[in-house]
């Protein structure tokens, strides 16, 4: 590679980093604009903040690399993203989250959730499950990065881990989430414009879509053995209904990330940084399209990387990394691709990666700053208070991030992601749910709802769904088996289609066994959206 170039072109990238970073923190002034942008958001910024933190390198290096394995039957994830995650995430429950949030003047989701249902513990609980379980998230995100510049640029990967955090943490700390946004509208740009390249280019060096496709589908004989003998068909069919590798498919990718997506605290946030609903309406097409592209690409390119691999090396591509999928996508875009595109597909996944672990550290710092420590401390505070300790938060945040990232093991980003998104649907997609369409939800059943769904799925991720209950070990170690319910379906159903049906339920019941909120709490939350 010309590092000459490199170099400038990393020059230029982070001098617009940091330009975007000093605009932003010079028009932080107070913890509303730390926290929320001062609700003032440009629909544009919003739209591709919201899809560059959704967006991470888990989509494009992690999913990716899924897609490399078996195929391009996870493109149904990416029809769920922008279905769901974009659709019915803004026009449905995004316009009473902003008009809500506004009337309740939250600064975070668990302030949000706490202010709806009048429980202090509601934030708390919620901030400590978000400040403990994300840095697994940022970790894989991390990792996604981090491989991509060990493969490209021969730079270790430890040290790209390094570097990544430092860089990330110092805009973070010092804009707050305008930092973040902003960095993020220009991290996005990058994002789309490269991946539309890099699909074209695809489909153009394999001779075109059709016979890009017809050739995966004719390499049906050298799928991975133990995908046919669980239910797979092929790299362009779907697996084999209600088989093993169907229920790996369907409910822990395409229905854990798909659906988990409305749960996630970082993004639910951005529905409440811009001033009125037609900035939403604005941002819906701009999201969908970002979305779509971003992964559909990934997922294309990925799929169709076995067939440039047998072409030149006889190999498919999971044979190509020595079994480690996260290395599928940069192995193809160092071997397939134009040298100059390398770079600029550098570029697209730290954007990729630094747009979501910003949002994630801004998350964690202010779960820390204003929804554990404000919560428990006894002496009333300014909110202008919490920022420092939210930028403590961060700085701990990023410790965690780095930690893991240097002892998980490879092949964990698509699987890391789906955990996060699975405990956040689990632990609060009911809960915010019924807090937008529900009035008769009772405090205790808002309660009721996070715990339950907090415990059945820690529960069953350690002792019954297959993937983490044999990696994690401990079902094993105390009752010797690797699972507890060995019987098929049950190891091979994700949490996210057990927790979240109970969670529901414990919330609905326990809310019509107690009683209701006060009126005024009632008629404060739904004041904006009755008008």
């Amino acid at each position: 590679m010309n590092f000459e170039v490199l170099s400038i072109v990393f020059i230029v990238y982070f001098l617009l980093i940091g330009y975007v970073g000093y605009v932003a923190w010079k028009r932080t002034k107070s913890s509303e604009d730390f926290m929320i942008a001062g609700k003032d958001t440009h629909p544009y910024i919003m739209a591709l903040s919201y899809g560059a933190t959704f967006i991470s390198t888990a989509a494009i290096v992690g999913f990716g690399g899924v897609a490399g394995e078996y195929g391009m039957s996870i493109l149904w994830l990416s029809f769920l993203n922008v279905i769901v995650g974009v659709f019915i995430a803004f026009v449905i429950l995004g316009k009473r989250t902003r008009r809500m949030g506004h009337s309740l003047g939250s600064l975070t989701f668990p302030d949000f959730l706490s202010k709806r249902f009048n429980s202090k513990f509601i934030q708390t609980f919620s901030g400590v499950l978000i400040f403990c379980f994300m840095p697994l998230y940022a970790a894989v995100v991390l990792i996604g990065a981090a491989r991509f510049m060990e493969s490209s640029l021969f730079i270790d990967f430890n040290l790209s881990l390094l570097i990544l955090a430092v860089v990330i943490g110092l805009y973070v700390l010092f804009g707050g989430i305008k930092g973040v946004m902003y960095t993020d509208a220009l991290q996005g740009t990058i994002m789309v414009l490269t991946m539309v390249f890099l699909l074209v280019f695809v489909y153009w060096i394999l001779g075109g879509v059709q016979n890009a496709n017809m050739a995966l589908t004719n390499m049906v004989d050298l799928y991975p053995p133990e995908a046919l003998a669980t239910g797979g068909t092929g790299w362009t069919t779907f697996p084999t209904m209600g088989s093993p590798f169907w229920w790996s498919l369907v409910s822990s990718t395409i229905i854990g990330v798909g659906i988990g997506v409305l749960a996630q605290p970082q993004l639910i946030v951005r529905f409440m940084t811009v001033k009125s609903d037609k900035e939403l309406n604005k941002s819906v097409l701009m999201g969908g399209l970002f979305v779509a592209i971003v992964t559909g690409t990934a997922y294309i390119a990925g799929s169709l990387s076995n067939v440039f691999f047998m072409n030149h090396l006889g190999k498919i591509s999971v044979d190509v990394v020595g079994g480690n999928i996260d290395k599928i996508i940069p192995a193809f875009i160092t071997m397939a691709l134009p040298e100059w595109f390398i770079y600029v597909f550098l570029l697209t996944l730290l954007a990729a990666a630094m747009s979501t672990i910003s949002s994630q550290f801004h998350t964690q710092g202010t779960a820390f700053g204003v929804d554990i420590y404000g919560t428990l401390r006894k002496k009333r505070h300014n909110r202008s208070d919490q920022i420092p300790i939210a930028r403590i938060g961060i700085i701990i945040s990023i410790i965690l991030a780095l930690a893991l990232g240097l002892i998980l093991p490879g092949g964990i980003i698509a699987l890391g992601t789906s955990l996060f998104f699975e405990i956040c649907a689990a632990a609060f997609l009911p809960v915010f749910i019924a807090a937008l369409f529900w009035k008769r939800t009772s405090k205790e059943g808002a309660i009721a709802g996070i715990l339950s769904g907090t415990i059945v799925s820690i529960f069953w991720l350690i002792f019954v769904f297959n993937k983490t209950a044999e990696g994690l070990g401990v079902c094993q170690f105390l009752f010797g088996q690797p699972y507890l319910i060995s019987s098929y379906p049950w190891p091979f159903i994700d949490v996210i289609l057990i927790a979240v049906p109970i969670s529901a339920i414990f919330t609905i019941v326990v809310s019509l066994l107690t009683k209701p909120l006060p009126e005024n709490i009632i008629d404060t939350a739904f004041e904006e959206i009755k008008s």
